[in-house]
């Protein structure tokens, strides 16, 4: 397509939205996903026998996860999301890709190592998530990242370390994922502290659960977390409520 002024546009566009959620296990992340309108999931690891959804068999390689992908794209259906469970069990399977390609026993050892394993697994990560984003663009489906969380250090030049949730990926494949995604997620039990007398003047502090399941979407400085729907900064871990702060999309048909 020729530019030209003519071809300049305005407004917010009208697509799904991609979405990351991660957190600790069994916190309720599939449960989420399988609230979107229609989702089919492609399964890296086992869980989902609990919901009646509809799923590709259990993807035990790196191609078979983009098999599945290309099945979506090129054939008919009415799905109009789709749920990769998760990101951290699919990690490996990109290594073991690299690992065949490079004939090597470990990830370390690629290239001569210094990291060089590493650098080619994101080669492997942006074709998935190019895959991703046909899906989104082609067939308008939502696309929906799960992923378990790990607790990782915060050095700031001009404070005190402290420690922050992220996604249990390999920091560069992380950042890549971070930064293709629309939103990022943070999904938790929402907790209290109670104060436990001691006697004495003693109290014991502790962290109880409130019993409600919560999405963090605004910055925070204790999880990897934002969006660009200007969304509240926590939600109730459920589809319906995060439906509500999403743009509208209009329905297109299947291609």
């Amino acid at each position: 397509m020729a530019i030209s002024l003519a071809s300049l546009q305005r407004g917010h566009g009208a697509r799904p939205p991609k979405v990351v959620v991660y957190g600790p296990t069994k916190v309720g992340k599939s449960t989420f996903g399988a609230g979107a309108p229609a989702p089919v999931f492609i399964q890296t690891e086992e869980g989902l026998d609990g919901l009646d959804v509809a799923r590709f068999p259990l993807a035990t390689s790196y191609e078979e996860v983009l098999e599945a992908v290309g099945v979506l794209a090129a054939e008919d259906h009415e799905f109009r999301a789709v749920v990769l469970d998760s990101a951290d069990w699919l990690e490996p399977l990109i290594w073991g890709k690299v690992k065949r390609d490079y004939e090597v026993d470990t990830i370390e050892a690629v290239g001569g190592g210094y990291g060089k394993g590493y650098t080619e697994a994101l080669k492997y990560w942006r074709d998935l998530l190019d895959g991703l984003d046909y899906l989104r663009d082609h067939k308008s489906m939502t696309v929906i990242i799960i992923a378990h969380d790990e607790i990782r250090q915060m050095t700031p030049p001009d404070g005190e370390p402290y420690d922050y949730a992220a996604l249990k990926l390999h920091k560069r494949a992380a950042a890549m994922v971070e930064e293709w995604a629309d939103v990022i997620g943070y999904a938790d039990l929402k907790t209290g502290i109670r104060k436990d007398d001691l006697g004495f003047n003693k109290k014991h502090a502790r962290a109880i659960s409130l019993g409600t399941r919560v999405l963090h979407l605004g910055k925070n400085p204790a999880f990897v977390t934002g969006n660009r729907f200007s969304m509240p900064d926590e939600i109730e871990l459920d589809w319906s409520a995060f439906a509500e702060h999403l743009p509208p999309v209009p329905a297109v048909e299947s291609k």
